[in-house]
């Protein structure tokens, strides 16, 4: 069997994704294993992360592996000039897996492409974050007991969101309808919508955010205006406060609709949302353990069966 990366989640099956929700719920059954007792977990962090970092970390403990890593470049080689293709290459010598965040576009591909060990994605700049999608979607499908035919608004900073970019493309194989809701600055970039043409996704833009433009939504997906993607902080403060969901616009909502949110949160959901039952964002995020559980163990070549069958749950 070849180098199994988790990369982005273009090529990615309706089966597949289906067979890692499966996965990721005998994880949520049994989250205490040794199933990766002996193997090495390194974690490469390029960039700041609190819940990635943390979540991807906890996984592997809970499951017996061993994490190395850093969570601050400056602590690296990289500052001496090291590239990243000899970092890759050298942390593949002490790894069996290697989880990167990176702020470059495409970076997490390129270590792919070099690195004898699997790369599993944690965030390539604004690009994807296929981990995080898979949480997305197990999220989803726990809160509607499907993922077929769903209306899904994204809401906010769609140019440099990357979770929401992984989560189109993986629900291209379910019949959704999105509707994008953001101001012209942070609009879902061209290629994404073309992607949603190429693939027959309907999807409609709206630039307002209120109770009636929601009321029909089964997944309202928030998202942070994201100060560290803007080369213009005055562009920034003009839309960083843009769209702030509170209880108030609630009151229409379908009952089955959730709302879910990557984090971290800055002022686009009040807090008086937090009680609200439509608030899934905490459990959104607890979801994050189970479900890189499931992904160390299917790029490591461990079948669902084994996982079903394993006897090292504690």
């Amino acid at each position: 069997m070849g180098k199994r990366d988790f990369v982005t989640f273009d090529g990615i099956t309706r089966e597949q994704i289906l067979y890692m929700i499966e996965m990721t719920q005998e994880f949520e059954r049994h989250p205490n294993r040794e199933i990766l007792k002996g193997k090495v977990v390194a974690t490469l962090f390029f960039e700041p992360s609190t819940r990635t970092r943390l979540s991807f970390e906890t996984a592997a403990n809970r499951l017996g592996a061993r994490v190395i890593g850093f969570a601050d470049p400056k602590v690296t080689s990289g500052t001496k000039g090291e590239t990243l293709k000899d970092t890759i290459m050298m942390v593949s010598n002490y790894a069996d897996v290697i989880v990167m965040r990176h702020y470059i576009e495409g970076a997490a591909r390129y270590a792919s492409e070099v690195s004898p060990v699997p790369i599993v994605n944690a965030g390539d700049g604004a690009h994807q974050h296929p981990s995080q999608c898979m949480l997305d979607l197990y999220s989803i499908y726990k809160t509607q007991g499907t993922l077929e035919n769903l209306n899904i608004y994204m809401v906010g900073d769609l140019k440099y969101g990357r979770t929401v970019h992984s989560l189109l493309m993986a629900m291209r194989h379910f019949n959704p309808t999105f509707h994008f809701v953001a101001p012209k600055e942070l609009a879902m970039p061209k290629e994404y919508k073309q992607y949603c043409e190429a693939n027959g996704i309907r999807y409609q833009e709206h630039t307002a955010f209120n109770e009636k433009i929601i009321a029909d939504a089964d997944i309202l997906y928030m998202t942070r205006v994201q100060k560290e993607r803007f080369s213009d902080l005055m562009e920034y403060e003009r839309v960083k406060n843009v769209y702030v969901l509170n209880n108030d616009m609630l009151k229409n909502a379908k009952e089955n609709m959730r709302i879910l949110h990557p984090l971290p949160r800055v002022n686009e959901i009040a807090y008086d949302v937090d009680t609200n039952p439509h608030a899934y964002y905490i459990q959104q995020a607890g979801n994050g353990l189970f479900a890189r559980e499931a992904i160390f163990c299917d790029v490591l070549g461990i079948t669902l069966d084994q996982v079903r069958n394993d006897k090292t749950i504690i």
